[in-house]
């Protein structure tokens, strides 16, 4: 593991119209995109309202991010960042150098930070986290030259983690998987199967629970999402093995367990997840705090879950296989709810117009 020149990230945001539902009126026609997704496809301005369709013909989509009121878009294959316009198109702003995409590889989280785009990539046998000035204005930003953040962490096909945000107190945090190697998630030596707290320029805060390390928690199998509430407690979402996925309250040097655990297994050493679910109605990835509730967008599941912070071990789903594949879900700046697809990653089925980002009524 190397740490380099780490850089700093703002908090992601979308500019939308009013929060309306992602479905037509009863009776109404459903919208018809007027770009249809492909391997190559640049996305390109609906035909319908950007309160009914944010835009359409995304390719394996993985994060969003949001630099002002302009959406960020990460693409984990074709390691493009794109930027929305708010009226459902959609320009590239680059290609990010260096991503070897294989398997759930490549470009994907991102976010921004004091004019700054910061990247989570798969570079070969690691990942890294580079970031990036933001240049010139809304419908024509430029990236500077790619600086590394932090880098050494484990890679493979699969468990590569990928969620990258700055948290309340200013710090950037990280999920990493395990890589296929179940021992680095117990490891603390290692940053695979982590989460991991940095500070601004890469170095390593002086209260982090282990003296010179990134890692902030341990025992982590392939942590997809991190949110916080306005109280600055920590929820990350994890994909288990065969037997649970989980929702984590995360604490400070907490050990969560994997692989010697997966899921609640009320065992003396381990943190237990506040909700766990079987992996075919989950595959929790994005995760977002709204209000007094948690919201979850699930791969496998194809559905939303939102959990209120009063009731940790309960939930309600919505959109249960209506849109696909969910894998990220976001908080615009006008307080809107945003969910993005992910049916073209190898793993979905997807509708000619796949993959989108679209508005989710809360009811």
């Amino acid at each position: 593991m190397a740490t380099k020149r780490f850089l700093s990230l703002f908090p992601l945001l979308l500019a939308v119209s009013a929060l309306t539902a992602c479905t037509a009126p009863d009776g109404a026609a459903p919208p018809t995109p007027s770009s249809i997704s492909t391997a190559s496809a640049t996305p390109t301005a609906s035909e319908t309202p950007a309160s009914s369709l944010a835009v359409s013909g995304l390719d394996a989509p993985w994060s969003v991010a949001f630099h002002g009121t302009t959406a960020l878009v990460s693409e984990r294959d074709s390691a493009r960042i794109l930027e929305l316009d708010g009226a459902g198109g959609a320009r590239e702003v680059a290609v990010i150098d260096g991503v070897a995409a294989a398997g759930e590889g490549g470009l994907l989280g991102i976010t921004v930070h004091d004019g700054h785009l910061y990247t989570y990539y798969t570079a070969g046998d690691e990942n890294r986290i580079d970031r990036f000035a933001l240049n010139g204005e809304p419908g024509s930003l430029s990236l500077g030259a790619a600086e590394r953040v932090f880098d050494g962490i484990p890679a493979a096909r699969n468990h590569n983690g990928g969620r990258i945000a700055f948290g309340p107190d200013g710090m950037l945090y990280a999920t990493t998987g395990d890589a296929g190697d179940r021992q680095n998630a117990q490891d603390r030596e290692s940053p695979g199967g982590k989460i991991l707290r940095l500070t601004a320029d890469g170095g390593m805060p002086q209260d982090n629970p282990f003296p010179d390390s990134p890692v902030y928690s341990l025992g982590h199998r392939n942590p997809q999402g991190i949110a916080w509430d306005a109280d600055g407690t920590m929820y990350a979402s994890e994909y288990g093995q065969d037997t649970w996925d989980e929702l984590n309250v995360i604490e400070l040097g907490g050990n969560y367990g994997w692989p010697e655990v997966e899921g609640i297994a009320d065992q003396d050493g381990f943190i237990d997840p506040v909700q766990q679910w079987a992996p075919q109605d989950a595959s929790p990835s994005g995760i977002v705090v709204v209000g007094d509730v948690i919201l979850i967008a699930n791969l496998r599941g194809e559905r939303l879950r939102e959990i209120p912070l009063t009731e940790l071990t309960t939930s309600t789903e919505q959109l249960v296989g209506e849109h696909g594949r969910l894998r990220d879900v976001v908080l615009a700046p006008d307080g809107s709810v945003w969910a993005m697809t992910n049916n073209t990653d190898g793993r979905g089925a997807p509708a000619p117009d796949d993959d989108r980002i679209f508005p989710v009524d809360l009811g």
